[in-house]
């Protein structure tokens, strides 16, 4: 059996930018979860911090999540969200 991949962490928005974000991310959200391998996957308003998102994946294995990030690259998303800071924390589990 494969290890999983566990991607945590947060997406920095700054207010002009909001709008937008919060618009691309129900359909961002359904495609990826529609993902074969994906197993878990969350962007949610930070409570505490106005300008952040947090961001939690899991994947059911290498292959699932790199197909994810190509995926991810050349979408809308991508489009949406570019030159954005990101701190995220990626971990493989068994």
């Amino acid at each position: 059996m494969s290890d999983k991949v566990r991607l945590d962490g947060y997406l920095e928005v700054p207010p002009d930018r909001a709008a937008t974000v919060t618009q691309a991310l129900p359909d961002h959200i359904a495609l990826t979860r529609a993902e074969p391998g994906c197993l878990a996957f969350d962007v949610t308003p930070s409570p505490s911090e106005p300008n952040r998102f947090l961001v939690s994946e899991v994947f059911a294995d290498r292959v699932a999540f790199e197909a994810h990030q190509a995926r991810a690259k050349a979408s809308a998303w991508a489009e949406v969200t570019a030159g954005l800071p990101r701190h995220y924390t990626i971990r493989v589990e068994p």
